[in-house]
């Protein structure tokens, strides 16, 4: 009986296509160097596909005018080093690496107000044995993001992420768009801010320094703020007050009441102003509701 049992476990497919993966993995990294850009000629730039998928919107912190996002990026670009023949190791199409082995564009967001910059999850790459390699890094972005608070709380704002190469040029990475809006398929609604686009660009920059182009990708985050809150607890107020205001000129001078309505007008237009100075960010411009 024992026989056959050990006889059954050496027939499992599993066993022989875990030696292929390990042979493989030995062959791929054994002359593999991270640091040499993945081309076959050096003046060849390496084609990064960038694409992102918005998650949720965290928080908008106005006063700080910071946005935070849960992102998952999008990277597919070629590895002409990791490439291999299926059929000479069991026929085996993709395997899991993870990105300290092996070289990955240094792409970072430029305007992150995060401490530690970069707030990406280093997950493994999906390299293909045509040498595709796949990470999809997620992560909880803080980025800067200027508040216009004109026509606050009916205000609409743009929210830049603008990610690019670190010390690459454009003639040695090559950023192109994997699509011209970010997925929002599997979006979350954020309860104060409804997402209205999430467009990308492809932009190119010139320095006085160097010849070479500077590349990056920008996404610009539409959203506009819900009002149905701020309607009853920052409009219904103004709305009164002014009615209160206006009614203390109909009462006659004599009137004993007219004084103590002057007080508790002037007492609720002091409770609404620190209100509405806690709401919006501390800056030069004032909204139109708190002229």
């Amino acid at each position: 009986m024992i026989p056959l049992v050990i006889l059954c476990c050496l027939a499992l497919p599993h066993a022989e296509s875990g030696y292929h993966e390990r042979r493989l993995l030995g062959d791929l990294m054994s002359d593999y160097n991270k640091l040499e850009r993945p081309v076959y000629n050096e003046s060849e730039a390496v084609v990064l596909t960038f694409g992102l998928t918005l998650q949720q919107i965290i928080d908008v912190d106005e006063k700080n005018q910071i946005l935070t996002t849960n992102i998952w990026l999008n990277l597919d670009w070629n590895d002409v080093n990791l490439k291999w023949n299926k059929s000479d190791y069991g026929d085996i199409g993709d395997i899991r690496i993870p990105p300290k082995y092996i070289w990955k564009p240094d792409l970072l967001m430029y305007n992150s107000a995060d401490e530690a910059f970069d707030g990406t999850y280093p997950t493994n790459v999906v390299v293909t044995n045509e040498g595709g390699c796949t990470y999809i890094p997620p992560g909880i972005f803080k980025s800067t993001c200027k508040i216009d608070i004109t026509w606050f709380p009916f205000d609409d704002q743009d929210c830049e992420m603008k990610f690019g190469s670190w010390t690459y040029d454009g003639f040695k990475l090559d950023l192109k768009l994997k699509d011209l809006k970010g997925d929002l398929g599997t979006y979350v609604d954020n309860g104060e801010w409804h997402l209205l686009d999430v467009p990308a660009e492809r932009n190119e920059v010139f320095y006085e320094c160097c010849p070479a182009p500077y590349l990056d990708i920008t996404f610009i985050i539409k959203i506009r703020r819900r009002t149905l809150y701020y309607f009853f607890n920052l409009i219904v107020p103004c709305v009164l007050i002014a009615s209160m205001a206006v009614l203390g000129f109909t009462l006659p001078p004599d009137s004993g009441e007219k004084l103590s309505l002057g007080v508790t007008i002037l007492l609720s237009l002091t409770i609404f102003l620190n209100t509405v100075s806690e709401i919006i960010p501390i800056t030069s411009d004032s909204p139109l509701i708190g002229n």
